[in-house]
């Protein structure tokens, strides 16, 4: 194999440590002929053991140097050149009875970005198994009241349930990051079906916690919700975004429904 710098501007660290990438094979359990869809394969640590499995398997990568190399090593890996985010994933399966599992250690600087391209194909996504920060694993299975509670962690409790499989040392990965990592698992849950009302709640979640130190009130009298009359809700508007749970921000996306168009501009962060 031909010697791969990581190049910063894709956010690469590739994964070295056998022990590590066999925890998270354990941990994902490919089963054979389930869709898996890898991001960002890297030098294939993961991917060896995953084709191994006999899943039906794409590996999108980005960085040409990757795939040449990949396609060298294994001639029977399904790769696309593409960037996961500008991806239409209802191309890898043709109906919701046959859902998408994705896996990969992604790059830290988009995690945000795909979690959020996930909640909005969370209808044919069966799970994630991802590698990312450490921080940011926190704060995807941050329980209310906690520093760590905010908008992450609400969706990904509206959409499924997620957990902290393992912490990882940054000596595993080449070159070394300057942070530790988790491994993390999402499941999503079949009856969030409703594209609409899931928007509306993705709106009033940001929205609340668009300055923490706002009370509900204040956070919601501004852009898209400046119109709405919260008073009748029955939420107390006096608490502060984190002092809610997910079924507060689901009475709150109910009642913001019935006043306003449920077409929602909604941008991720």
């Amino acid at each position: 194999m031909n010697k791969i710098l990581p190049l910063k501007r894709f956010g690469q660290n590739f994964l070295q440590d056998q022990n590590i990438i066999r925890k998270i094979i354990t941990e994902i359990d490919p089963k054979e002929n389930e869709i898996v869809i890898e991001i960002g394969p890297g030098q294939g640590a993961i991917t060896a053991l995953l084709l191994q499995s006999k899943a039906n398997l794409t590996a999108i990568e980005i960085d040409k140097r990757v795939i040449d190399d990949l396609q060298g090593r294994y001639t029977n890996l399904k790769l696309l050149q593409s960037d996961f985010l500008k991806l239409d994933l209802n191309r890898f399966t043709s109906s919701s009875e046959h859902k998408l599992r994705v896996v990969g250690n992604i790059p830290y600087n988009i995690t945000s970005p795909i979690l959020f391209k996930l909640f909005e194909n969370n209808t044919i996504v069966q799970d994630a198994v991802f590698m990312v920060q450490y921080e940011v694993a926190k704060r995807m299975t941050a329980k209310m009241g906690s520093k760590d509670y905010g908008i992450l962690s609400v969706l990904l409790e509206y959409f499924g349930n997620t957990k902290l499989v393992f912490k990882v040392s940054p000596n595993v990965f080449y070159p070394k990051p300057n942070v530790h990592s988790a491994v993390v698992h999402i499941n999503f849950n079949d009856t969030r079906n409703n594209s609409e009302f899931n928007l509306m709640l993705r709106s009033i979640v940001k929205s609340s916690f668009g300055n923490r130190r706002k009370t509900l009130k204040n956070s919601l009298s501004n852009g898209i919700f400046a119109d709405v009359n919260f008073g009748d809700c029955d939420i107390d508007l006096s608490l502060r975004a984190e002092q809610l749970n997910v079924d507060d921000f689901i009475k709150l996306a109910q009642f913001a429904i019935t006043k306003l168009n449920p077409i929602v501009s909604f941008k991720s962060d």
